[in-house]
Formats: structure tokens, sequence, C-alpha cells
């Protein structure tokens, strides 16, 4: 919930609180030098406060190297990070989508995998939803399956070049739905960053590399 920082409730103002600055260690030791300077002569620091403010002071150096070495750390990390994406690069890979590319009458290697034996129908949409062509594929047994789909629509006509999505119709022989994951197999043709953040460039797509499941040669 939204509370306004300086407004009035029922005739009672309510006053904004700057939120605190935490201690940081030029402010610490700046503190401990000026308590030094204006103790009590007749009622000096006591040695074990003083050791205590000092291991106060050597803890809060320690977690300032601490935070310096992650971020070295994290920077090393994240040159490895791009230096393994670009390996990626003229490799067949595979991720779940269920996009399929259409150029010049050739798409993208798509698959699906069912989790039980059932009747299938694939039907395919184009971008603003509208179905293009179903097509029935028979029954299908557990496990993974090419989509089949020749690039035609309903009336046997070449679809225009573009994205269109598949989803599987899978029902059992009682009746029930059958899930399913569908994915796409293609080869990687370059690297792109968006926002500091890597993506996998396939055909005309861009797949995040923790969503790659397999990874082969290329072998044409």
């Amino acid at each position: 919930m939204y509370i306004n920082g300086l407004g009035t409730t029922h005739g009672e103002t309510s006053a904004y609180t700057s939120p605190k600055k935490d201690l940081g260690r030029d402010e610490f030791l700046t503190l401990l030098i000026t308590q030094l300077k204006n103790q009590d002569p007749l009622s000096p620091i006591e040695s074990s406060d003083f050791t205590a403010q000092l291991a106060q002071f050597s803890s809060l150096e320690q977690l300032f190297g601490m935070n310096e070495t992650l971020a070295d750390i994290q920077g090393t990390l994240r040159s490895q990070e791009s230096g393994n994406v670009l390996d990626y690069i003229g490799k067949l890979v595979k991720t779940h989508d269920n996009t399929v590319f259409v150029k010049d009458g050739t798409m993208d290697s798509n698959t699906y995998t069912l989790e039980d034996g059932a009747e299938v129908n694939i039907l395919i949409y184009n971008t603003e939803g509208v179905e293009v062509r179903k097509i029935y594929a028979g029954w299908k047994e557990t496990g993974e399956h090419d989509l089949s789909w020749d690039g035609t629509d309903s009336s046997g006509n070449l679809v225009g070049d573009g994205v269109y999505f598949f989803d599987v119709e899978a029902i059992d022989e009682n009746g029930f739905i059958v899930p399913y994951d569908a994915y796409l197999t293609g080869e990687v043709t370059g690297v792109t960053y968006q926002n500091s953040i890597p993506y996998l460039m396939i055909g005309n797509k861009l797949v995040a590399p923790e969503n790659i499941i397999e990874v082969t040669k290329n072998n044409s």
C-alpha cells in the first residue's frame, strides 16, 4: 500500500522522515578520530571500548575488501559468460519454442513431445491469432515428434513469409487432454545484446541462452 510521506489525516499532520544513511568506512573513521580528539581528559575512553571500536573498523575494512573481491569475481563471470555465448555460433541448438518462421517456402525445424500416447491435431496460427491450417496427425506415441506442416494454408496455398505459431491438440484414449512441450531446433547465426543481456540469434528469433536444452554440431 502506498502511503504519502507528507499529508493530513483527520486533522493530524504526518511528517516525512528522511531515510537513515548507512555509516561508511570514511564516516566511521572520521567519527572515531573526532571522538579521540574531543574525549574528556579526566575521563578518557576505556581501552576496552577503544579496542572494540577498532575491531568494528577492522571488520568494516574486511567487508569493503570482500565487496570489491566479489565485484571482481562478478566481472570475470560476466566476461566468461559472454565468451561461452559466442561459442554457440554455428551450432545447432534446441530450445522451448512454439513459433515457426517461414521464408521462401522453407521453415524452422520444430518438434513436440507428448507425455502420453494420444490422437493429435496440429493447429497453425498467424501472428494475429487466426487459424491458417489444422492438420490431423493421427495417433502418436509418448515421446518426441516432428511438426508435420508443409507451409500451406487450409486452401492448399503456400503461406506468406513470416512468423507463425503452432498448438497441439492431444487427446488420449479416455478422452483426456495430454500435455505437450514444443521445441525449436536451429543454427545460431549470431549473438546480440539487449540491455546488456545476451541473446542467441536463430533465424528471425532471439533466444535466451538459459532456455537452450541441447547443443549439437552443425554437419551441414
